[in-house]
């Protein structure tokens, strides 16, 4: 395109035009020469036609101006030899020109010999050095069209100017750098060596450590010092007011010895315990008491009643006893919390807590005479504070640090399970204990002081022990063929008779003559009861004022 403008890319030019160009001057001292361009590198084939050269301007003079100065001719640009008849190739971006009659230069020679056309002077910017990937084969020649003629070709200088490409590897491309071998081999190895020697570090530190009990003084943490006060109805609150009045009992004689454990009752040194722990020495044998701090002193005994399963033994010389304070049997529920006290399996000072499970459970012990007469019937409360052999006397304490049983009997697994182990020997606790009432164990006791022998409320009548239907019911025959109903007695004076079976005690269900026995020995001589009895299908009612009888 010819806008009048100066045109900075290069073409080659007709034979005519490269005669005018003159040949430049020798190269002066100092010059730096310019290698001719490689004509195979420069070609590219243009249509048939030959198109006219462009017009050329000089940019030092007028526009007018058409004439080179003779002083100054112009530098010729080699240029391949072209025939008349072979096409001209021609750029493909711009059109073509008429060649002038009288062609000049684009500027004024410079010193350093440049070329006027096609190639970049002293002011070209650098090109950037480019880094490829992977080298790229050279730039191939242009193949000319079909029936052109090939420009000659000749030696390629080693510095010839070229077209830049900027995406092309020139001969002066930088190789790749190398490619790094993997590391991971390197790394491994290092892991192991790592590991072996701190292995074998740590080998010799555990060995030196265990042949010389560690490395320096060790000092382990630990709490600051704190109060020892505790909480007056926490178990510990209780068991440090009780724990001075429960003492430990070892009994020995008629051959055989064991031990339990009582509570203290009055500053006169009467201790309250279960009468299966003392009855080795009923007629002759020793009595050794224990109390917590540690002192020890012997006892004698003062009453026992087979019954109840109670005895009192007594110390003397003793000061600063501390009586145990008693509560009231009939206020405690149950899921009230319990702390039992004693010496299981001669552990003396073993202290246990659990509930209140059960109230009013019937439960009879003992009959290892077999007649009977050693037979126990308590209206038991029933706890799960743990409760072994050993603790049998020792006080059941309420919240507030007040009896309100006596440990007496254990169910074990395997066995009988009552009076501490029962039939079944010295069995573990199970969690199913049972305590006698402290408001009876107080009537017993205080009987048992006063005159060394407990009471028994009665009814009158001799129950028939083999009946399996449900209830009590009075026998036909008493002992020895006496009546089964006492003549003049509470029963006979209420009007039960043989054969009655009785259902019920003041409302409360029983299902056996055992558990009658039970609920009547729960109260005093002297109390009024209502008897539900059936006789005959038909229900009854009959109220009983107890008679008392002499314990054993």
């Amino acid at each position: 395109m010819n806008d009048g403008k100066p045109n900075w890319w290069s073409r080659p030019s007709t034979p005519p035009e490269a005669a005018r160009i003159p040949t430049p001057s020798p190269a002066e001292e100092g010059d730096f020469p310019l290698q001719a361009p490689d004509p195979a590198e420069s070609a590219v084939p243009e249509p048939a036609a030959e198109a006219p050269a462009a017009p050329t301007v000089d940019m030092t003079k007028e526009p007018a101006a058409s004439e080179p100065t003779p002083s100054e001719p112009a530098p010729a640009v080699p240029a391949p030899a072209v025939t008349a008849a072979e096409p001209v190739p021609a750029p493909e971006t711009r059109a073509a020109a008429p060649v002038p009659a009288a062609p000049r230069p684009l500027h004024e020679p410079d010193e350093y010999r440049t070329p006027p056309y096609g190639e970049p002077g002293p002011w070209a910017p650098a090109p950037p050095v480019q880094h490829p990937a992977a080298p790229v084969p050279p730039p191939q020649a242009a193949v000319p069209p079909q029936g052109a003629v090939p420009p000659p070709q000749g030696p390629v200088p080693p510095h010839a100017w070229g077209q830049y490409d900027p995406w092309g590897a020139g001969p002066g491309a930088v190789p790749p750098p190398p490619r790094k071998k993997s590391r991971r081999g390197l790394a491994l190895v290092g892991a192991l060596a790592f590991a072996l020697l701190t292995g074998v570090i740590g080998g010799g530190v555990g060995a030196y450590v265990e042949r010389n009990g560690g490395i320096g003084t060790v000092e382990l943490p630990q709490a600051e010092a704190g109060s020892a006060d505790r909480a007056p109805d926490s178990v510990a609150g209780i068991a440090a007011g009780a724990l001075p009045g429960v003492v430990t009992l070892h009994v020995s004689g008629g051959g055989s010895a064991g031990t339990g454990t009582g509570f203290v009752l009055d500053n006169r040194g009467h201790i309250l315990t279960n009468n299966h722990v003392v009855d080795a020495a009923a007629t002759s044998g020793d009595i050794t008491v224990t109390f917590s701090s540690g002192e020890t002193a012997s006892a004698k005994l003062i009453g026992k009643d087979t019954g109840y399963d109670l005895a009192v033994v007594q110390v003397t010389g003793v000061r600063g006893l501390k009586p145990l304070p008693l509560g009231n049997s009939d206020d405690v529920r149950v899921g009230d919390p319990v702390v039992a006290i004693g010496a299981p399996f001669d552990l003396s000072n073993t202290v246990t807590s659990g509930i209140i499970s059960a109230k009013e459970r019937p439960i009879t012990a003992g009959g290892e005479k077999g007649d009977g007469s050693d037979i126990s019937y308590v209206d038991a409360l029933q706890t799960d504070a743990p409760i072994n052999p050993g603790n049998s006397g020792g006080p059941l304490l309420d919240g507030k640090g007040r009896v309100i049983g006596i440990n007496s009997a254990i169910r074990a697994a395997g066995g009988s399970g009552e009076g501490d182990g029962g039939s079944g020997g010295q069995a573990g606790s199970i969690g199913l204990g049972f305590a006698i009432p402290v408001n009876q164990g107080k009537r017993v006791a205080e009987e048992l002081i006063n005159t060394g022998k407990a009471t028994h409320p009665v009814i009158g009548v001799s129950l028939d022990m083999q009946f399996n239907g449900d209830g009590a019911r009075v026998g036909d025959k008493g002992k020895d063929g006496t009546p089964s109903v006492t003549p003049d007695g509470p029963a006979a004076k209420a009007g039960l008779r043989p054969g009655d079976v009785i259902t019920k005690v003041d409302g409360q269900r029983v299902h056996n003559g055992e558990e009658l026995i039970v609920k009547i020995r729960a109260h005093r001589p002297g109390d009024a009861l209502a008897l539900t009895l059936t006789r005959d299908g038909r229900e009854l009612t009959r109220t009983v004022t107890l008679g008392s009888a002499q314990g054993t």
